[in-house]
């Protein structure tokens, strides 16, 4: 018998407190092991327009619902008693006409039977249009109604079911999302790309006698389990369900024969991250003597990479082994180690303060710095963002080089004056033979590119945009020349760390081999649309690739998030407590909840309201632990890579975001317009780690980033 899962009930899993969870599981585990047990307990749901459905009592009022014929067993969804049936009556599975994929459609009449709809309008507010247009509003004429002249044939192409051909052909731009909730995913994701202008990949149509779970939209939405292991993996955390289901446009990526260095890019919450640790395992799959590497720029996220990777491929050592998951700098230590012994590193505290020595002694000895009107914030700048990050070792190349994305032009007298500083701290790392981290790649990247042997075959990098100069090269000269080499992903708008520089010039062009995914699986529509007016409709890179973001749609909706201005700490404590309460009232769990603020000077606000709200809180460190029973708090930097059903984004103050202290340092016009960047990045990122809920929060004066969020 086919034991399968479907993705609404790891979805509806998600939902139940800790003890309903456990008793699911338990039952879930029990119907694999055997189904006819006689312990099970089965009842027929009589009043399902699909015969096929039946519960199974997990607990007192939990029931699982499943779709059971002679050689297959379904899992479909879970919940209390009464919630539980109703949604086995609103539902059918089937097999789509056209596409020949399995889907789990709503039906029509029962949604329109239920009044969840009002009048014809389709809007978001209204609800779904019916067939008596005589009721429509007298301004309905004027709003567009994008798929009025699309025929059966077409419609069903895209997926959809055949009852609801006439209300998709109704919907005007307003409805469509609220449509887009009662259909199949793979329909309502092509509907909404459609509608704002994008290409979505058409669903392929299934050969003669195909297994409907077969197909590629099925697939991502159903799983055969083979045994308790690939179940217990399913089950374990419900949230990461998209690391066993992929959208077919993201399984493509995961398995193209590249030819040279590809790119995933994409907003927040569109699976790119997902799509990288697939590509990880699917090339260890396909290579069996092949090593992979997995990485990122911080260590912080090579351990979410790391649990991640783990629950794809469980507990499969052969395939394990093969695939390292480190974070850059570290993989740089070890590699270094071993080809030339340990490394001396220069701390970013030495450095500074050497460099304030250094341009001490200048000003001592010469006028140079004084009459140029170099201070030290822009001689830490230079040589953080230029000497250093391009490894320039003399003066020549300083004096040559291209200042990109730096303002400030330089005088070859100012040049000159400032290397007089730059040429002393290299002189004193030479002396006491330390290396900083840009060295210590400089130095892999011409040991590889010099003929040394290479560790991996291929490599898979994840926040792609947060890489430096010579972790690129390092990464170019490892694997840039083979197929399926490299593989990056990343997003340009949470780009928080790195100034922005040409991958071209270094060897890796992914022209021709990029792809943005504009599907959101994590973010509502209404936190996605909020965020996003932090960004603009396309983000560019230096080699004039461009990540259009105007296209995204999210599959579900959500409550209009909150953002609001308090007089003072005190009146934001009590706001943000009370949100918190309503969260808990509405069945969120304090560890489905985050609270993220600018610095560690602002955690305190964030522990004064959970404080005041009675929830138990957890602090996150450099490892990101989340604890189930406890709201997580953090900076914004330690957001990256985390989801939480409900976020609050606290301390949004003027003075804080962006920080005052960096506003303060830039050392030229392009130094601040990176730092407004790297800040309303910060944000960006915060408030897209909200799945269903969002509240942002400052007192007043207020950060000018939320004007920005109305």
């Amino acid at each position: 018998m086919n034991f399968r899962i479907a993705d609404t009930f790891t979805a509806s899993l998600a939902r139940l407190t800790g003890d309903e969870q456990k008793a699911a599981k338990t039952t879930a585990f029990d119907l694999q092991v055997d189904p006819a047990s006689p312990g099970l307990s089965f009842h027929k749901l009589d009043k399902a327009r699909d015969k096929h459905f039946w519960s199974v009592r997990a607990s007192r009022d939990i029931r699982i619902i499943v779709h059971r014929t002679a050689d297959s067993l379904l899992l479909c969804y879970v919940d209390h008693h009464d919630k539980a049936y109703a949604w086995a009556e609103r539902r059918r599975l089937e097999t789509h006409p056209t596409t020949g994929a399995a889907q789990l459609v709503e039906l029509r009449e029962r949604v329109l039977d239920e009044n969840a709809y009002a009048d014809l309008s389709l809007s978001t507010a209204d609800g779904l249009a019916v067939a008596d247009t005589a009721r429509q509003p007298a301004d309905a004429a004027v709003k567009p109604h994008p798929f009025a002249a699309m025929d059966d044939a077409e419609l069903l192409s895209w997926g959809v079911p055949e009852e609801w051909l006439p209300d998709v052909r109704a919907a005007d731009d307003d409805g469509l999302l609220e449509l887009a909730s009662h259909l199949p995913g793979e329909a309502a994701e092509a509907l909404l790309e459609l509608a704002t202008g994008g290409t979505p990949q058409r669903p392929t149509a299934a050969l003669p006698g195909e297994d409907p779970f077969e197909h590629p939209d099925a697939l991502r939405r159903f799983r055969t389990m083979e045994d308790a292991e690939s179940l217990a993996r399913a089950l374990e955390a419900p949230w990461d369900r998209w690391t066993v289901f992929l959208h077919p446009a993201q399984r493509q990526w995961v398995e193209r024969e590249q030819s040279g260095p590809a790119r995933v890019a994409g907003s927040a919450g569109t699976g790119k991250t997902i799509v990288a640790v697939h590509r990880a395992a699917f090339l260890a799959r396909l290579h069996l003597d092949a090593r992979v590497l997995l990485t990122t720029f911080s260590t912080t996220l090579a351990s979410a990479l790391q649990t991640r990777l783990r629950r794809l491929i469980g507990n499969t050592p052969r395939l394990a082994e093969r695939i390292d998951v480190v974070a850059l700098d570290e993989l740089g230590e070890r590699l270094y180690r071993f080809a030339f012994g340990k490394p001396e590193m220069a701390s970013e505290q030495w450095q500074r303060a050497v460099l304030a020595e250094a341009a001490a002694s200048v000003r001592a000895e010469t006028a140079a710095l004084i009459t140029t009107r170099l201070g030290d914030a822009f001689l830490w700048s230079e040589w953080n963002d230029v000497v250093d990050a391009w490894q320039l070792g003399d003066w020549e190349s300083y004096r040559d080089f291209k200042r990109l994305g730096r303002k400030t032009r330089l005088s070859e007298a100012q040049r000159a004056a400032a290397w007089s500083v730059f040429e002393r701290v290299l002189a004193r790392l030479h002396r006491e033979g330390l290396l900083t981290v840009p060295a210590l790649f400089a130095r892999l990247a011409a040991h590889f590119t010099n003929g040394a042997k290479t560790p991996f075959d291929h490599i898979v990098v994840d926040e792609a945009q947060d890489i430096s100069v010579q972790q690129l090269r390092f990464l170019a000269a490892v694997c840039a020349q083979r197929a399926n080499g490299l593989f990056f992903a990343g997003d340009l708008g949470q780009r928080i760390f790195q100034t922005a520089f040409s991958w071209k010039a270094h060897g890796v062009d992914v022209r021709g081999r990029a792809r943005t995914l504009q599907v959101n699986y994590r973010t509502s529509h209404q936190i996605r649309m909020t965020a996003d007016r932090l960004l603009g409709p396309e983000v560019s890179d230096v080699d004039g690739n461009s990540e259009v973001r105007r296209g995204t749609v999210s599959v579900f909706n959500g409550p209009v998030p909150l953002v609001q201005t308090l007089a003072n700490e005190q009146q934001e404590t009590d706001v943000v407590a009370r949100w918190l309460n309503d969260c808990a009232a509405a069945g969120i769990r304090p560890g489905e909840i985050g609270i993220f603020v600018r610095s560690s000077q602002e955690i305190s606000r964030a522990i004064a309201a959970v404080t005041t709200a009675h929830l138990p809180h957890h602090e996150l460190d450099v490892w990101v632990d989340t604890e189930p029973d406890k709201v997580a708090l953090g900076t914004m930097h330690l957001a990256k890579g985390l989801e939480f059903r409900a976020v609050a984004v606290m301390a949004c103050d003027e003075d804080i975001l962006p920080l005052r202290a960096r506003l303060d340092a830039a050392a030229d016009e392009a130094d601040l317009r990176e730092v407004y960047d790297t800040e309303r990045h910060l944000l960006y990122v915060a408030c897209t780690r909200a799945r269903d809920r969002l509240l942002v929060t400052g007192t007043d004066p207020r950060s000018e980033f939320l004007d920005d969020l109305h």
